[in-house]
């Protein structure tokens, strides 16, 4: 009997997890196909809910998948590293060193991992642009990890102003979704916080949020982003547009007319682009923003060996938003159509974007969803109940595909339990 075929999967993503999930219920439980799935951390969360972790009004512990324990009953492997070097002559990945950040001790070594096929859906990171300070003074909210950092500093800052009766100044650049959602987010768990009567004065946190585009939630109707702007000052949360970031420091953001905002928090949720390493994997074409550039069949140019989708990649003259919608969609157009080209050498045919919406939900306080057509249902009389809604539905059938039905459905009725017993705001 022939050796499978060997298919590594770079990235545990909304993509790369589906991708993987599906083929391992089809090709990997016959044999046909050896699947790995690489990922720098441990375990999956779904990005869209990352702001919710860092405000601490979702506990991601609830909401974690575990790389191991999923792979093993969807039978693929999983290893543990990031990818530093392609030697595609040889088809052979590198894996980086794992060094402890405290004392520099290599805990494990240079590793590689040889291929017969690559999928990369190594997603994006915000775009700093080359600002400078940025790098050296803000935070940023592009995985679980940096999420979990923010919360816990957000936390000691209240406490701190709590004690002391200080304010809390936080400044998030970027007017996109994540940062408006940050922002509502922030209200919110101060908002619940102050329910539980840690001191009699609930200490004030003043909120700011820059955008140097004329509007925030560009990729909405204008309509929406007026909304949503007039509903961020309901909450005393600033909001400037047209203020564009010439550069940070210890203490804030220097605007370039030449303004300073102050900010204790420097939160960094402006633009996107693919992580650095991108453009040392042995001449894969990329974008300036270091997205791979491939075919409509999602191969990259210069190897049909190596395929890539979600936010690391851009279709070469048809180029998709960075969203979730568009990785889960090439997620599946994989899976359906690698069978045949793994196993038939059949062509993978071009992938098809059925754009469904978009949603947007400020906390509990209001959200709104469009279609296609432009139209928007929700808005301010409904106070963000159907963008709410919509959000979590999105979330739970992300669940359900990755789990299967009645796991899935036994994980939502966990988390709901669960709200029964836990505080709404994370505590400690």
């Amino acid at each position: 009997m022939s050796n499978p075929f060997r298919l590594v999967i770079v990235g545990g993503g909304i993509a790369g997890l589906a991708l993987a999930t599906r083929l391992g219920k089809s090709l990997g439980r016959s044999g046909k196909l050896d699947i790995t799935l690489v990922d720098k951390g441990f375990s999956h969360v779904w990005k869209p809910m990352l702001h919710c972790f860092a405000a601490g009004t979702a506990r991601n512990e609830n909401d974690r998948i575990t790389f191991i324990s999923h792979a093993a009953g969807h039978n693929f492997r999983f290893c543990y590293g990031e990818i530093s070097g392609l030697d595609r002559a040889n088809r052979r990945i590198t894996l980086a060193p794992l060094v402890e950040k405290d004392d520099d001790n290599v805990v494990l070594e240079e590793r590689y991992l040889d291929y017969d096929g690559i999928v990369f859906a190594i997603g994006s990171r915000a775009n700093d642009f080359g600002t400078p300070g940025v790098l050296e003074h803000c935070i940023f909210l592009d995985n679980v990890v940096e999420a979990n950092n923010f919360n816990e500093r957000f936390r000691h800052a209240l406490l701190q102003a709590y004690g002391r009766g200080t304010p809390v100044d936080i400044a998030i650049v970027g007017g996109g979704a994540t940062g408006v959602q940050l922002a509502a987010e922030l209200h919110k768990a101060l908002e619940i916080g102050s329910l539980y009567n840690f001191t009699p004065k609930t200490p004030d946190m003043r909120v700011t949020l820059l955008e140097a585009g004329p509007r925030i939630l560009p990729s909405f109707p204008e309509d929406v982003s007026a909304a949503a702007h007039k509903q961020l000052e309901a909450l005393n949360i600033s909001v400037r547009t047209g203020a564009m970031v010439s550069g940070v420091d210890e203490s804030g953001f220097l605007l370039k007319d030449g303004s300073r905002v102050d900010a204790q928090f420097r939160v960094w949720a402006a633009g996107v682009k693919a992580p650095d390493v991108t453009r040392a994997l042995d001449g894969l074409e990329c974008t300036r923003g270091g997205q791979f550039v491939v075919k409509p069949s999602l191969q990259t140019t210069v190897d049909d060996r190596i395929f890539a989708m979600g936010d690391c990649s851009s279709i070469q003259n048809d180029p998709l938003p960075p969203t979730a919608q568009v990785a889960r969609q090439e997620a599946h157009h994989l899976a359906k159509h690698l069978p045949a080209w793994i196993l038939n050498q059949k062509p993978v045919p071009a992938f098809t974007f059925n754009n469904k919406g978009a949603i947007v939900a400020l906390g509990s306080y209001n959200g709104w969803g469009t279609f296609p057509d432009g139209k928007t249902f929700g808005g301010g009389a409904l106070h963000g109940l159907s963008a709410r809604l919509g959000h979590t539905a999105l979330y739970r059938q992300h669940q359900i595909e990755l789990y299967g039905l009645r796991r899935g459905l036994i994980a939502c009725l966990s988390d709901w339990l669960d709200g029964f017993v836990r505080p709404s705001v994370r505590m400690d």
